[in-house]
């Protein structure tokens, strides 16, 4: 067998930034430089995805960067064929780094004759030879049992634990944590024990489908700092509707912690025109130059505690470790400070 020195990375089109950031934090980490693999990930005139790669992998562990964010199909191909091309090239263990996993939303039947294609990914990524999952927040916890191989689901909670305490310094008497929905309550309320602070929910009734006909909000939210928290924002229309539920209720500001911002169609122009102060996302998904130009949307770095998890997937050592903002706090050094 060959001895394993070193982990690769190599990175589709979706996310090259993330992968480049996760690249340099590893360097750092490891004292010497760790580069993305040399390859091309390239369309036919058709759309046809050719991949071809440059370096020797064989018997090497190779972990492929590649949110299946939109365009989530072709992203999704990609990842697929970038592995089947490491798997014909003799990789010793494939490792699929997913920050943003597409069409984690459709993960059960909510009426007849429709699909659980969340599941049909899980296939799809088992037989393209991918061997390990990591990625961050899923939509439902159970599509980690959709998988028949591990699945190591990463937290964005510490992450934005660390950056309300540097944030909110001497404000956090004040915090209420915000779901904005009864689904998100298990979410929020993580993140609420992580920063001792209280929870609310804002219970929202639908009279047919993309029509929000009635919010309520559970808890005393008047003269509060609320954070709503939640793992995905797309139109930003709930969350925007949230925000001014929250106000009429006493709220003095409203700030959102959203992991993955999908932000498609109206949801930037929602964003900037909404009462709320700030959006912080992670950079789990590229973000577009409208995202980064918005003045009330601030985007934390992922790079840090992909890296550390990369790392000990590799090493052999414990992953959940980095569930932890005590673990996080020196990855992160030098972007927060103590927030004692």
């Amino acid at each position: 067998m060959v001895t394993v020195t070193e982990p690769k990375l190599i990175a589709g089109n979706a996310n090259p930034g993330l992968a480049r950031g996760i690249a340099r934090r590893m360097s750092m980490h490891r004292g010497m430089s760790v580069g993305l693999v040399d390859a091309r990930v390239e369309r036919f005139n058709d759309q046809e995805i050719f991949v071809e790669v440059y370096e020797n992998v064989r018997g090497e562990d190779m972990f492929i960067i590649q949110p299946t964010s939109n365009p989530a199909n072709d992203n999704l191909m990609e990842l697929l064929i970038i592995s089947d091309a490491l798997r014909r090239s003799s990789a010793g263990r494939i490792t699929a780094v997913i920050p943003y996993f597409g069409y984690a939303r459709q993960d059960r039947r909510t009426k007849a004759r429709t699909p659980i294609t969340a599941k049909l990914v899980a296939n799809m990524i088992a037989e393209a030879g991918i061997e390990r999952v990591l990625t961050m927040d899923l939509h439902a916890a159970q599509i980690q049992g959709f998988f028949d191989l591990p699945v190591d689901n990463l937290y964005a909670s510490p992450v934005f634990s660390l950056d309300i305490m540097h944030h909110f310094r001497g404000r956090l008497d004040d915090m209420m944590v915000v779901s904005p929905d009864v689904g998100g309550v298990g979410r929020a309320r993580e993140l609420a024990k992580r920063i001792g602070a209280p929870l609310a929910i804002v219970d929202k009734r639908r009279e047919k489908a993309g029509e929000i006909a009635e919010m309520t909000v559970i808890g005393d939210v008047a003269g509060k700092t609320c954070l709503i928290v939640d793992d995905i924002c797309d139109t930003a229309g709930t969350l925007c509707k949230a925000a001014e539920i929250l106000i009429e209720h006493g709220a003095t500001e409203v700030h959102s912690y959203i992991t993955h911002g999908v932000l498609s169609g109206p949801a930037v122009e929602r964003i900037t025109k909404s009462v709320m102060k700030s959006l912080v996302i992670t950079d789990s998904i590229e973000p577009s130059e409208a995202v980064k130009a918005c003045p009330n949307i601030r985007i934390v770095p992922t790079a840090p505690v992909f890296a550390q998890a990369i790392l000990n997937i590799w090493n052999g050592t414990s992953v959940s470790s980095l569930f932890e903002h005590e673990t996080l706090g020196p990855i992160y050094e030098g972007m927060y400070t103590s927030a004692a």
